[in-house]
């Protein structure tokens, strides 16, 4: 499994995976199936404050607390723990007053607003393409950013059988943007 990923409080960080299609998603859920990633995913944010997209959100059965949901909708039905946000902006505001590790997961949109502020990239890439609906923005400039970790491991997607690499990359940003002061 991956190596913990060090992560301070103060510090905005994104994590996701994607294909190597560049695929992100798929009617709302990831279009893989590898428990280990899930639960390295699930391992990582564990304790932390979320930004979460409206559409990311609906399609998770439990969502931590707390978690900052990113969505228009004012009538938006929230679980207990989570608060509607109207920007990403203001959400990482909000979610970095709680003083815990702040965490993006998504969805599309989300990550390609937030990626100026992250100071790091947790990013799984799944080297084998799988067929989606939604792809990782081409927006985000990882590329430039530098690449101070990479883990390797095989585990079996469930859905195909077939045994596929993950690697965990831990990308850092130089120097993110300061979150713009609360109106």
């Amino acid at each position: 499994m991956a190596k913990e990923q060090g992560v301070n409080r103060g510090m905005i960080t994104a994590i996701g995976a994607v294909s190597s299609n560049n695929m992100l998603g798929l009617a709302g859920w990831l279009p893989w199936d590898i428990p280990e990633e899930l639960a390295y995913f699930e391992k990582t944010v564990a304790g932390a404050a979320l930004l979460i997209g409206r559409l990311t959100y609906e399609s998770m059965d439990v969502v931590p607390e707390p978690s900052f949901i990113v969505s228009r909708q004012l009538d938006l039905v929230l679980r207990p723990g989570c608060t509607r946000v109207d920007s990403v902006e203001q959400g990482l505001s909000k979610a970095l007053e709680t003083g815990k590790p702040v965490f993006v997961i998504g969805g599309a949109s989300v990550y390609a607003a937030a990626w100026p502020y992250c100071h790091q990239f947790l990013l799984t890439r799944i080297e084998q393409s799988f067929a989606g609906d939604t792809l990782f923005p081409e927006s985000i400039p990882l590329a430039e950013w530098r690449l101070v970790n990479e883990d390797r491991e095989t585990y079996l997607e469930k859905k195909t059988g077939q045994h596929v690499v993950c690697r965990f990359l831990q990308y850092e940003q130089i120097s993110p943007l300061a979150l713009p002061a609360a109106p």
